[in-house]
């Protein structure tokens, strides 16, 4: 709405109200709410303002992580191969030994390390639409190098340019939901990106025991950045990008489209349009940005949800569930219980999505990480009974109990919620290479467990192996508890403020 439009509803409230003013006494109504009545009817009859309309919203948020889908399926394949890849050496009449497989599955988070600050800075000069986009062709290529393999070489070029392809949701799909959300659905929409990440796992977990063959899961894991593609080519480029170009007609465009043709986008926008200026006229440079107290402390706090997201261990569950449970001993098929662990996992984050804007991330967080802690712990003492023979010899199914139980309270708290706070704690000018250097640092902690998690085993067994996890959750808790703030249902603006005190 246009501030003549808005001028000329306030003289025609005012006239009507003048000539109505007995009839609305006698009915007990005072001037000030006769002029609000009358201000909210002419301009929902002019169609100047109603509520905004958030289908859209939840349809460019889904379509957007589908790439997450074809993330997930890079993360689960490695399970599916057995353990030292026992599987894939069938299915591609090739061999390979223990330390070679543990290649193979960590490259992955490598390759998505990689890529974490390049697709910050291509996501800024081309828009987070057309970088994730573009960055199908790395995730199509490297599945039709593991489809075609022949030799050891050939699977890690694979799987490291198939974690290319990864690693740039990981980083653009939360850009790219938390800049089209309203505030109040923006934790919701953070979400999505964890949810169909697990989904992505716990396909590769059901096409892995169903179809048992390797090479079909390969050429089915191709197919689904694809149809993110086409899904994702009809959805909007977000508002927010379109004003760091100077594009205000296109970013109108992009809100109008995001938020329905009934809702008065002016006053978002405007808040957006002074969020970005307000840093534009400090005149500072990205390297005196950088040192201000709030970016330094955004970095604090999502290097540490990184680490702590990581060292949790999570990705070993992931990656070696199926050696996981075999080493238990467990009397359920691994193939099985693996799927059982996905299953909980998915429908875990997707319960998350219902609460977290209720309850707030910090609670979550902390929530979360506790009861990490009381599940590794259990874990390592469960594998340390099986060690010796003791206490759970007539129940080894136990270990799908403390697995499923992390995973949950994993997938309410520490798994989405430091992806969707980094765009949440850092201004517009360095949301992007900020936010993706974050990134890279859990890839790499990532790779790290991933590459090393069997040589953990080997040195310190596998309950040592947990308790380690479980130090890193005590260590996590005390984190949070004294330096993650809360965001929920705050505006950029005041999160900046809280983070600069």
């Amino acid at each position: 709405m246009s501030t003549e439009n808005v001028w000329d509803a306030e003289n025609a409230v005012c006239s009507t109200t003048d000539e109505s003013t007995p009839l609305l006494s006698r009915s007990g109504q005072t001037m000030v709410e006769k002029i609000s009545i009358s201000q909210q009817t002419l301009v929902s009859n002019n169609g100047q303002l109603g509520q905004a309309k958030r289908l859209p919203q939840y349809i460019a948020a889904l379509a957007a992580t589908l790439g997450a889908v074809a993330a997930g399926m890079v993360l689960g394949w490695s399970s599916p191969a057995g353990k030292n890849g026992v599987n894939l050496q069938k299915d591609y009449n090739i061999t390979m030994d223990a330390t070679e497989f543990s290649w193979v599955g960590s490259l992955a988070t490598l390759g998505a390390g990689v890529i974490c600050i390049p697709i910050g800075v291509i996501a800024d000069l081309i828009g987070r639409k057309t970088a994730m986009l573009v960055m199908v062709v790395p995730f199509v290529v490297g599945w039709i190098l593991i489809i075609c393999s022949n030799s050891m070489i050939m699977f890690y070029f694979g799987r490291f340019i198939t974690g290319l392809g990864g690693g740039t949701f990981c980083v653009a799909a939360p850009l790219y939901t938390a800049e089209i959300a309203e505030k109040e659905i923006r934790g919701a929409l953070g979400t999505y990106f964890q949810l169909m990440l697990t989904i992505g796992i716990l396909i590769s977990y059901i096409l892995g025991a169903v179809i048992e063959n390797m090479f079909t899961l390969s050429i089915i894991s191709a197919v689904i950045p694809l149809i993110f593609f086409v899904a994702f080519i009809f959805m909007p480029e977000t508002p927010v990008y379109y004003l760091k170009k100077n594009n205000q007609e296109a970013a109108r465009n992009s809100l109008i489209k995001l938020r329905g043709n009934q809702y008065n986008i002016e006053a978002e926008l405007q808040e957006m349009q002074e969020a970005l200026e307000e840093t534009k006229r400090s005149g500072a440079s990205f390297t005196d940005l950088i040192q201000t107290k709030a970016v330094k402390k955004g970095f604090v706090i999502a290097y540490g949800l990184m680490l702590f997201q990581q060292m949790s261990g999570v990705n070993a569950i992931i990656f070696y569930s199926s050696d996981i449970f075999e080493r238990a001993g467990s009397s359920i098929e691994p193939n099985i219980a693996t799927i059982i662990v996905g299953a909980v996992q998915a429908v875990s984050v997707f319960f998350g999505t219902l609460v977290i804007d209720r309850l707030g991330r910090r609670i979550l967080l902390l929530a979360s990480i506790i009861m990490m802690f009381v599940t590794t712990l259990i874990l390592g003492v469960y594998f340390y009974c099986i060690e010796n023979n003791t206490a759970f010899d007539d129940i080894k199914w136990f270990a799908l109990i403390p697995l499923c139980v992390f995973l949950v309270l994993f997938s309410f708290g520490f798994g989405p919620i430091p992806w969707m706070m980094m765009p949440e704690i850092f201004a517009p000018e360095v949301k992007g290479v900020a936010g993706s250097s974050a990134c890279l640092f859990n890839w790499l902690m990532a790779f790290v467990i991933t590459k090393f998690y069997t040589d953990m085993v080997a040195a310190v067994e596998p309950y040592g192996t947990f308790w380690i996890f479980c130090l890193f959750c005590i260590i996590g808790t005390v984190f949070v508890y004294f330096l993650v703030p809360e965001t929920k249902g705050k505006t950029l603006d005041e999160i900046q403020r809280e983070l600069n005190r």
